[in-house]
């Protein structure tokens, strides 16, 4: 079974609006309904966590689950104080998986070929990270702001979601560095299979166009 994990629960400060992001309108529905589609209609799902805020749980499962009629969203759950700890709920809510396909609700853009070669991936390799390579030149800089190296453009990807894995790799590696206690400056999931060392990431490629929705400059992709 394979089930996607959709996160919804940021507050989009960035953005600089009172609705977070993933439920400002988006073609007459909240943006966060554009990857939902796309899950609930990829061959490649099973069933669908979502997870939002604990203010949003209800609203979720009226106004979006039950009123656009997401049949594949089993359940939908609270997330945490950061990304990890959502994923961390988001796994627990579905101990029947074999893989999960974790995306954010802020990229609407992902299409089921994006999923099913990240589903597909994580099924050969254990972990999978979608991504693009880099269309420009990437400086690494030091502490006080001065280029330090430049990595060789060939090999610098973009990463972007969803991100898959087999879900007891997963959960073995957040288990692993929760007992090392190296839960810090984590921004995706697959720097914790990275970091546990249990296995590699295959990286994916996904789109130049599945752009993540963060600033209000981003809005203009949505008209």
């Amino acid at each position: 079974m394979t089930t996607g994990i959709i996160l919804a629960a940021g507050k989009g400060t960035r953005m600089g609006t009172d609705t977070p992001k993933q439920f400002l309108s988006y073609r007459n529905r909240p943006l966060v309904c554009a990857s939902l589609h796309v899950f609930q209609e990829s061959p490649e799902i099973d069933a669908i966590v979502l997870v939002t805020s604990e203010e949003y749980v209800s609203y979720c499962r009226t106004e979006i689950v039950e009123r656009y009629a997401f049949s594949k969203v089993k359940k939908v759950v609270a997330g945490g104080k950061e990304r990890y700890d959502s994923v961390w709920n988001a796994l627990g809510a579905c101990p029947d998986a074999d893989y999960v396909l974790i995306h954010d609700a802020a990229r609407p853009f992902v299409t089921e070929e994006i999923i099913r070669r990240a589903a597909e991936a994580a099924k050969r390799y254990g972990a999978a990270a979608v991504g693009m390579p880099s269309k420009d030149t990437v400086k690494i800089a030091d502490s006080e702001g001065f280029a330090e190296s430049t990595p060789q453009r060939s090999r610098v990807w973009t990463i972007q979601t969803p991100q898959a894995f087999s879900r007891p790799l997963l959960v073995s590696a957040n288990e692993l560095l929760m007992r090392r206690e190296q839960m810090y400056d984590v921004t995706d999931d697959a720097m914790i299979v990275e970091a546990s060392g249990l296995a590699k990431v295959k990286l994916v490629e996904g789109s130049y166009e599945n752009v993540k929705i963060t600033t209000p400059e981003d809005l203009k992709r949505l008209s």
